[in-house]
């Protein structure tokens, strides 16, 4: 039996696409949309069996749980080749994106609240800590970012004095270290406040203000500022 037998043996009100086309993207579940961006399903298997079997390997997070998938471990799951694998990853990356920007108007690198909104999806679903370091000139405005650390934040694995060189090239005059926490809870370890102390001081030396370390957990976060931490 193939794929197209398989989808028109579904009545018609029942397929995705016909579906969105008549109620709208909003009347799908998420196994119903990820069928209509894979189109097609493989042997023996519409396209709603197959975008399901991708969210029973997404595990309990469901949708989400795609975040977690890259090109490779997509490619293990029956059915996904190539082409699906590139599909999936991009859809996970545009969602990101999208996110992102819906609070790029609005994020102010003076209050930690839109800041942690604006980083939230590129931070919340990775299974590593990432560190972001975050430059800003005299009017609070971004110069750039970069990634400092990817593992466990150690104090004693980040190096104030690469981290200030970054900060000095873009003519910094304040930052913000910003990172993850796997688990989802944002609450600071002892290791994030060693580490946070040791910046700040350093900061202090050559006249670089660390304005705050935000710690992103999921849909969460903690602020150093706003708890009076710094």
């Amino acid at each position: 039996m193939n794929q197209s037998n398989t989808m028109r043996e579904m009545p018609k009100d029942e397929r995705p696409y016909e579906k969105c086309a008549r109620l709208g993207a909003d009347s799908l579940s998420d196994v119903e949309l990820l069928a209509v961006l894979l189109r097609t399903g493989t042997q023996g298997e519409n396209a709603v069996d197959l975008a399901r079997r991708v969210l029973y390997h997404a595990g309990e997070n469901g949708i989400l749980g795609i975040h977690q998938f890259n090109v490779e471990r997509l490619k293990k799951i029956k059915g996904i080749g190539q082409v699906k694998a590139i599909q999936i990853s991009c859809i996970s990356e545009l969602a990101k994106r999208l996110s992102k920007a819906s609070y790029e108007e609005t994020v102010c690198f003076t209050k930690p609240k839109t800041i942690a909104q604006y980083y939230m999806e590129d931070l919340r679903h990775e299974k590593q800590e990432h560190m972001k370091l975050l430059m800003l000139n005299s009017k609070a405005k971004l110069l750039g970012e970069t990634n400092i650390s990817k593992g466990t934040v150690n104090a004693s694995l980040i190096t104030p004095r690469e981290l200030f060189i970054e900060a000095l090239q873009k003519n910094a005059v304040s930052i913000i270290i910003l990172h993850n926490h796997p688990s989802g809870d944002p609450t600071p370890s002892r290791e994030d406040m060693l580490t946070t102390k040791r910046i700040l001081d350093a900061g202090a030396l050559i006249g670089i203000d660390l304005l705050d370390h935000i710690i992103i957990g999921n849909n969460c976060y903690m602020s150093f500022r706003e708890e009076g931490m710094l």
